[in-house]
């Protein structure tokens, strides 16, 4: 794993969940991907194989950039306040950030 990317990625995800602009969980992150509320969705890296082929399936149906994150569930919950293995993006300037981090 690239430890800059994932510090980079570490301290974009603080700085946007501070700014509240972070749904987590998955029922609430495919609520705010069909309700056009989500800019990207970040699954981690140890996420089960079912939680990231439904994420890309719902992000690719809306039209929503996926990102296969390199932080971990714990990491992600961590930086959160809540373990999760899914994240939304609800702004479209952190969330191009997160895209620019990610190389897609």
């Amino acid at each position: 794993m690239n430890s800059e990317k994932k510090r980079k990625t570490a301290d974009l995800l603080t700085i946007c969940n501070k700014a509240r602009k972070t749904v987590k969980g998955y029922d609430s992150v495919v609520e705010a991907v069909k309700f056009g509320k989500a800019f990207c969705v970040m699954t981690a890296c140890d996420a089960s194989p079912k939680t990231v082929k439904e994420a890309a399936f719902i992000c690719e149906r809306y039209e929503v950039p996926h990102i296969a994150a390199e932080l971990t569930k714990d990491e992600l919950g961590h930086l959160c306040g809540k373990e999760t293995a899914i994240i939304a993006v609800t702004d479209n300037g952190f969330a191009n950030a997160f895209i620019r981090i990610s190389g897609k």
